[in-house]
């Protein structure tokens, strides 16, 4: 960076000099064209053989006239595009000069700090104290709370959607591809141009050169607006052959981006405890498992699981599969826990919680109808901290597939069916019970209400508990998580409250608008084609 200035102003000067060197000849052809022309040979008006008359001088006073001005023209036009050329280069110059003073002094919002007044720079760093970036904020309820929306470097995860908007979208609107694109670029300049306060020491390739990383190093990220205060913007970037992860948090207080952290998070070591309640539904564990042991045993490899079973039925069907799946994996990281009582969700994760007994601990609460990747299990690790960060990601939750595939013979694989379409699920924003945290912030706030039986209602009271307290709650759609659908019943013991959150989720859980619509019209939709085809049969009677 140091060599571009000088060579910069050398060029300017022999852009100059030419520049100057092109106006001196344009004005000595001028000088030339405009000079009285002589012949040698030519007789002088009115002396010679021959004597001409006043018509023979008026034209050729003309000829000459128009001569200069035709000239005179082209000479205009010559100059005109020369300024034009010489504002170009002078923009060109301007562009290369402010370019390079933003390389100088890092990204741009770091570049003109002297020049900004200090009650606006105090301001701007008011924003980010205000915002809940570094502490989280006490909230009234599940309401209150902002959450994220995740991207990658291609799609837009999004929960808004309305009847237009996709759960999974590319960033159509050129207004938030330039945001995301800035916010890479901006989070890869932190990374690759550290400030002496980051933490964060210079990393060597294999050869010895500096470790430079770039947009295909983006793993993910997630942003939020807090109206009165700006946007938030947690970036996550990896080298395919590393297993370290950077974490660079950005923040727009409504004007510059303000770089906020910039660190290296080491998951290579950290162990998750998935922990499923579960009673009888033994099939639906059954397929848990292939997936368990597709993503967890396979791939990831840093996994616990924890099992706590209610009843004595079923448990027998429960402990094969565990031992089918141990024999063949040579998997041993896992344990059951019998309850003989009955099932009760917050009561089950209690136990899993507390029958961990090896030090600090993330969490994942599962459900058995879950499916999750192994980029989740990374995602997890990611946006959990103790006693800094609980992770609440909002499932994509998949509809009945006997309606979303009805114009098939059968429906396609569980595989198959796992995509972001308005008409093969929904984002599940209202369900809070897949969740990681660690185990002594889990113990700490009091964990699940025992108070609260049957089905519901427990997720939302420990989530509750979280926005009380001044941990932060990162709220975001991940792409890798999917709750597959099955037949709910709502049991008559159920409170009115929990009786009616269970038919809602149930009704949600069914399938998309546009085909609960043709259900309802099914009738009216078969007598309009009934009709069509009599058409049909008459005109081709006629």
């Amino acid at each position: 960076m140091s060599r571009r200035g000088p060579i910069l102003h050398s060029r300017t000067q022999w852009l100059l000099l030419g520049l100057a060197l092109f106006f001196s000849l344009v004005l000595f052809m001028y000088l030339l064209e405009c000079a009285p022309q002589t012949d040698g040979n030519a007789s002088l008006p009115g002396v010679g053989r021959e004597n001409y008359g006043k018509e023979y001088y008026q034209a050729l006073l003309q000829e000459q006239e128009e001569h200069y001005q035709t000239r005179a023209t082209s000479l205009k036009r010559q100059i005109a595009q020369l300024k034009q050329e010489l504002q170009e280069m002078s923009e060109k110059m301007r562009s290369l000069q402010e370019k390079k003073h933003v390389g100088a002094n890092g990204i741009g919002y770091q570049g003109n700090r002297e020049q900004t007044p200090s009650d606006l720079l105090e301001f701007l760093h008011s924003q980010i104290d205000r915002a809940e970036v570094s502490i989280g904020a006490k909230l009234p309820s599940e309401y209150g709370v902002v959450p994220f929306e995740s991207f990658t470097l291609m799609k837009v995860f999004q929960l808004e959607m309305g009847l237009t908007r996709h759960p999974e979208e590319k960033p159509v609107r050129k207004d938030k591809r330039d945001e995301l694109v800035e916010v890479i670029e901006a989070g890869l300049e932190v990374i690759n141009n550290p400030d002496e306060d980051d933490e964060q020491e210079d990393e060597e390739g294999p050869l010895g050169e500096k470790l430079i990383f770039n947009e295909n190093d983006f793993v993910e990220g997630y942003y939020r607006t807090e109206r009165d205060k700006g946007t938030q913007y947690e970036l996550f970037f990896k080298k395919a052959d590393l297993m370290e992860y950077r974490h660079v948090t950005l923040f727009r207080p409504f004007g510059p981006l303000m770089k906020v952290k910039n660190e290296m998070i080491d998951i290579t070591r950290s162990i998750i405890n998935i922990i499923v309640p579960l009673a009888e539904r033994t099939e639906a564990f059954s397929q848990f498992m292939q997936n368990f042991r597709d993503v967890c045993i396979h791939q990831d490899k840093r996994i616990h699981l924890t099992v706590v079973y209610f009843g004595k039925e079923g448990l027998s069907k429960v402990k094969s599969i565990l031992e089918s799946v141990s024999s063949e994996s040579n998997f041993h990281n896992y344990t059951l826990v019998s309850l003989n009582e009955e099932f009760n969700r917050g009561r089950g994760l209690n136990v899993g919680a507390q029958a961990w007994d090896k030090g600090e601990v993330l969490m994942f609460f599962c459900d058995v109808d879950i499916y999750f990747s192994a980029e989740f299990l990374n995602s997890c690790r990611l946006n959990a901290e103790p006693g800094k960060k609980v992770f609440y990601p909002v499932v994509f939750s998949l509809y009945n597939p006997a309606i979303v595939y009805a114009n098939q013979d059968v429906p396609p694989p569980v595989e198959q069916q796992l995509v972001h379409k308005k008409d093969s699920g929904f984002w599940r924003d209202f369900g809070f019970g897949m969740t990681c945290q660690y185990q002594s912030d889990f113990l700490t706030i009091g964990g699940f209400d025992m108070e609260v039986k049957g089905w519901g209602g427990e997720d939302v009271h420990l989530y509750r508990k979280y926005l009380h307290g001044d941990l932060i709650v990162i709220r975001t759609p991940v792409p890798g998580l999917f709750h597959l659908w099955h037949e709910k019943h709502c049991a008559d013991e159920l409170t009115p409250e929990q009786y009616r959150m269970c038919i809602q989720s149930k009704a949600m859980n069914e399938a998309s608008h546009s085909h609960l619509g043709m259900m309802v019209f099914r009738e009216e939709i078969e007598m309009h084609l009934r009709k069509q085809a009599y058409r049909t049969n008459s005109d081709a009677a006629g």
